[in-house]
């Protein structure tokens, strides 16, 4: 009986191990949740902490910074009461000092019055009591013996005392009043708006300046100049110690300082008047320190008068002189080919050196022609030689490019050379009838080709120039107008109505100087003829000298160097 009873109830264990099993499954399964869900909730609340401890820490760091700042303001707040303290009792002693001269004055006016009517009085009495005692005399005078000894006598003395007085002002010729001028209403509205108190200072690296674009020699050039805070905001009030100064780049470093207008809004208008040409440096302060963008470089032009040339100021003898350059010193160079050598001479045409010897080699020339100078490096052509030479200016030879020929690196008496501002070598290859350029190591880079017809040709090219657009200009014997032509060779344009033009020289403004056969030229900028020169032979080289405001010219046929004022 127990057997089948125990034998029944198997299945029923069965359930009920299952059913724990299952229990104890999904109790794990909720405890399983339970620990991922704290996980979770842990691990934001880790996040959520450092998030705290960090803006902690920036808090921190702020209300340090904070307190910081306050030390700051309460530090700078001494310091500015200090400063006002310290001008207000620089005023008080100042006021006080005028007060005491003043007074010292008013006191030395007074004095001198009083002393003079004193004197005045004094001789007044003194003439009153001579008077009286004559007066006296004449009274008591009763007896005819008294008459007949003073009779005569005493009414002559009185009468001169008399005469005496009359020739004696009564009154001083002065008044009484001690005049005092204290214009106080414009010192009290001066001190009314004396000094500022700003929370922001004015910046001088912050603050801007703007100008004209072009200077000119001794013509006033305008400087405006903004302060701006270190905010970045404009600073409304004046009395800062704004200066400019434009100091030349060349030898002889002259220095222009500039008249400072304060307008009292924080603007202030600096004027100057460059006395020479060439490069400047303008530099503008503010409280001692640079405003923004200076020191800067600023180029001063000279503005040439053409239509006063006359008359040579120096004339340099100079056997057969083509071409003329000028160093940054102010030294004359001038290629002679008579003489087969380059002569050097100072501004007053004294020779002081002389470059190369005839001969094909190095440094040597078979009849130097152009001849261009850009720093302290020389350019020059040998028009028998065929073939154009770099040197120092001191002589020293650096480079030979050229041989005679038709083709590239080949020339046919070269004439004019020039460098543009690429640093390109331009060369007037006139037996071929064309203009070439080259680059600094001699690479043949462009050729502008001439002819006999079209709009563009040129014959025997000679002269060479330059416009302030960067434009090559080609002056050609056989011509009787200038070719233009851009950078890169394109033809532009054709101007001017010129007798065998030779030597060409385009000023900053764009006039155009050129050398013809029996004088100079001067055109306008768009090529209208506007002055000649005349009295010239056979005329070749022409150059202007910026810094000395001087014309060169070569006049070749008479054996001679021009230099005349511009």
């Amino acid at each position: 009986m127990a057997s089948r009873l125990d034998r029944g109830a198997g299945p029923s264990e069965e359930q009920d191990d299952d059913s724990n099993n299952s229990g104890h499954l999904q109790m794990d399964h909720r405890i399983a949740d339970m620990c991922n869900i704290a996980k979770v909730h842990r691990d934001a609340m880790r996040e959520a902490l450092a998030c705290a401890q960090e803006m902690t820490s920036k808090l921190t760091r702020a209300i340090d910074a904070n307190d910081k700042m306050a030390e700051q303001v309460y530090t700078s707040r001494g310091n500015a009461t200090l400063i006002i303290t310290q001008a207000f009792e620089q005023l008080h002693q100042t006021i006080e000092e005028r007060k005491k001269t003043l007074l010292s004055e008013m006191e030395t006016i007074s004095l001198s019055k009083t002393t003079a009517l004193s004197l005045h009085k004094e001789q007044l009495m003194k003439m009153q009591d001579e008077i009286g005692h004559y007066t006296e005399m004449i009274l008591q005078t009763h007896t005819d013996h008294e008459m007949a000894a003073l009779g005569d006598l005493l009414p002559t003395e009185l009468k001169a005392i008399l005469k005496t007085v009359e020739n004696v002002s009564l009154t001083l010729n002065q008044t009484s009043d001690i005049h005092v001028t204290l214009s106080t209403d414009s010192l009290i509205k001066e001190l009314s708006i004396f000094g500022h108190v700003w929370d922001s200072p004015p910046s001088p690296s912050q603050s801007t300046w703007s100008s004209e674009s072009v200077a000119k020699v001794k013509e006033m050039y305008c400087v405006e100049v903004e302060s701006i805070t270190s905010k970045g905001e404009r600073y409304p009030y004046g009395g800062l110690q704004v200066k400019a100064e434009l100091r030349s780049k060349s030898h002889d470093g002259a220095v222009v300082y500039g008249e400072v207008e304060d307008h009292g809004n924080g603007t202030y208008t600096i004027t100057l008047t460059p006395q020479t040409a060439g490069p400047h440096q303008l530099l503008i302060t503010m409280d001692g320190q640079h405003v923004r963008n200076s020191p800067s470089d600023l180029d001063v032009k000279r503005q040439y008068q053409y239509d006063t040339l006359c008359d040579p100021k120096l004339v340099i003898h100079c056997s057969g002189p083509s071409f003329i350059a000028i160093h940054d010193s102010g030294d004359i160079y001038v290629a002679c080919g008579k003489n087969l050598c380059i002569h050097v001479f100072d501004q007053a045409g004294q020779q002081k050196r002389t470059i190369g010897s005839r001969g094909s080699g190095d440094g040597q020339f078979d009849l130097p022609y152009g001849l261009f100078i850009k720093g302290d490096v020389m350019y020059v052509t040998d028009l028998c030689n065929h073939h154009i030479q770099k040197l120092t200016t001191g002589g020293q030879f650096m480079q030979k490019h050229g041989q005679r020929g038709s083709g590239q690196g080949q020339f046919s008496h070269p004439t004019f050379v020039i460098v543009d501002q690429r640093d390109r070598v331009i060369v007037s290859d006139s037996g071929n009838n064309r203009v070439v350029i080259l680059d600094q190591a001699g690479t043949w880079l462009l050729t502008i080709n001439g002819g006999v017809t079209g709009s563009n040709a040129f014959l025997i090219p000679r002269g060479l120039a330059l416009d302030p657009q960067g434009n090559i200009h080609v002056a050609a014997s056989r011509s009787s107008n200038i070719t233009v032509f851009t950078p890169e060779g394109t033809y532009v344009r054709s101007y001017g109505d010129a007798n065998k033009p030779a030597g060409i020289v385009i000023d900053e403004e764009g006039y155009i100087l050129v050398n013809e056969y029996a004088g100079l030229s001067i055109f306008g900028p768009k090529g209208n003829k506007i002055h000649t020169v005349g009295k010239l032979i056979n005329p070749e080289g022409v150059i202007l000298d910026p810094k000395s405001g001087s014309l060169f010219v070569a006049n070749s046929g008479a054996d001679t160097v021009l230099k005349y004022s511009v």
